[in-house]
C-alpha cells in the first residue's frame, strides 16, 4: 500500500518506521506478553520506559541538569493556564508576545490568573522590530510561541529579554534544529507534531522557577509534582509516551536534531523557493519571519482552491488546505515529511499551474 503524505498542521504524519515498530510491538510490549496500551503504568518496565526517556530527551534536546522534566495531560491549551498557576509565585504581571493564533490564545488564557501585558502584536507579514517592544521591568515571565502554526510567522531567534525568564511554546518546533535550553525558564511541547501522537504534553522547566505554584494549582498540572512523581502521580498516557519514546528512537537513528535541522531547512527552502518565482502562488510572510515548519499560501486565482485541494489530495498530498480562519493552502514539514514528498508536492503545484493560471 502506498502511504500518502499528510501535510496537515496536526496531529501529524508519523515516520513509517515509527508506525512498523509500534504494529511490531502492539501485541507484546517488551516481552511482557501484554500490549503497552494495558500495562500498569506503575510497573518496573514502564517506570523504566519513564526514566530511560528523560534521560533520552536530555540527551538528544541538550537539556540542562537543573531542569524538571515532565509528562502531562491537557496539551497546549492545558499549560496556557497551567503555566501561570505554576510560575506567577508572588509577582502579578506576565509579558505576552501575540505573534499568531496560539499566542493570543495563551495571553488570553493568562488573564484569568495575572495581569498581561502584551509586548508587541504581529501584523500578517511579521513581527514588528524590538525597538517597538514594550517589555515590563516586573513581569514574572515572558512568553512567546517560537512558530504559529496557522499565521506561519516564525521567531528565528529567542529574543532577548533580560533576566526575565522566557517561556516558550514548541508544540510545533520541538527537535525540528537545536535549541538552546538553557535560554528557556519553561518550555513545553504538545507531542502531535515532532513527538509522536496526541495525548501528552512533555514541559521542560528550571528547577527554581516551579517551587511556588498558585495554591488552587491542580496536582496534575504542578510541574514540580509531577516531576518528583516520575509523571506518575495519577495514570498517565502510558501509549502516547511510549510512542514519544519510538519517536525519539527515530530522532537519534536520524542524526538527531542537528540531522534533521539540516535536512529540514533543505526542504523548506525548496518550497519557498518555488513559491517566490511563481506567479501562481504567493507567501504574504516577511522572509525574515517565515516558518520554517507551516509554509501557507494562496493561489492567484483562490476560486480553484478547492480544485486544487482535491486533485492533490487524489494524488496521495493530503490536507493542504488552510487554516479555517485564513482560508488559502498550507503545507505543513514537519520532521516526518520526507524531501521527497516536498519534491512531489512542487512537481503538482507546478503541473497545476500550469493547467490553471
Amino acid at each position: 500500500m502506498q502511504r500518502a503524505f499528510n501535510f496537515g498542521a496536526g496531529p501529524a504524519m508519523l515516520p513509517a518506521e515509527v508506525i512498523k515498530r509500534i504494529q511490531d510491538e502492539l501485541f507484546d510490549w517488551n516481552g511482557t506478553g501484554v500490549s503497552v496500551m494495558e500495562i500498569g503504568h506503575r510497573t518496573q518496565q514502564f517506570q523504566e520506559l519513564l526514566t530511560n526517556l528523560q534521560i533520552k530527551l536530555r540527551k538528544v534536546l541538550d537539556i540542562p541538569e537543573n531542569y524538571r522534566i515532565a509528562m502531562v495531560t491537557g496539551g497546549a491549551q492545558g499549560q496556557f493556564d497551567a503555566i501561570p498557576m505554576n510560575i506567577l509565585g508572588s509577582k502579578t504581571k506576565a509579558d505576552y508576545f501575540v505573534t499568531g493564533t496560539w499566542s493570543k490564545k495563551a495571553a488570553d488564557f493568562a488573564k484569568k490568573h495575572a495581569e498581561v501585558n502584551i509586548v508587541t502584536t504581529a501584523t500578517k507579514s511579521g513581527i514588528p522590530a524590538r525597538s517597538e517592544w514594550k517589555l515590563s521591568h516586573d513581569a514574572a515571565y515572558v512568553y512567546y510561541c517560537p512558530n504559529e502554526t496557522v499565521d506561519g510567522i516564525a521567531f528565528h531567534e529567542i529574543p532577548d529579554v533580560g533576566d526575565v525568564p522566557v517561556v516558550a511554546d514548541l508544540t510545533s518546533s520541538i527537535a525540528y534544529a537545536p535549541m538552546d535550553y538553557s535560554r528557556f525558564g519553561l518550555a513545553f511541547a504538545s507531542a502531535q507534531k515532532n513527538l509522536g501522537i496526541a495525548g501528552v504534553t512533555l514541559v521542560v522547566a528550571r528547577e527554581d522557577l516551579i517551587n511556588n505554584p498558585k495554591p488552587y494549582t491542580p496536582n496534575v498540572w504542578n510541574y514540580k509534582v509531577q516531576s518528583e512523581q516520575n509523571s506518575s502521580l495519577n495514570t498517565p498516557p502510558v501509549f502516547a509516551i511510549y510512542v514519544m519514546d519510538v519517536m525519539v528512537d527515530w530522532i537519534i537513528a536520524q542524526g538527531g536534531v542537528e540531522g534533521l535541522g539540516i535536512v529540514n531547512r533543505r526542504k523548506v527552502a525548496k518550497l519557498y523557493d518555488y513559491i517566490d518565482n511563481s506567479s501562481f502562488y504567493v507567501n504574504h510572510v516577511e522572509k525574515v519571519y517565515r516558518s520554517e515548519l507551516n509554509v501557507p499560501f494562496n493561489l492567484a486565482n483562490n476560486e480553484v482552491l478547492p480544485k486544487f485541494l482535491a486533485e492533490a489530495n487524489a494524488k496521495g498530498l493530503k490536507y493542504l488546505a488552510g487554516h479555517i480562519s485564513v482560508g488559502g493552502g498550507r503545507a505543513s514539514l514537519y520532521n516526518a515529511m520526507p524531501e521527497s514528498a516536498v519534491d512531489q508536492l512542487i512537481e503538482f503545484m507546478a503541473d497545476f499551474a500550469r493547467r490553471n493560471g
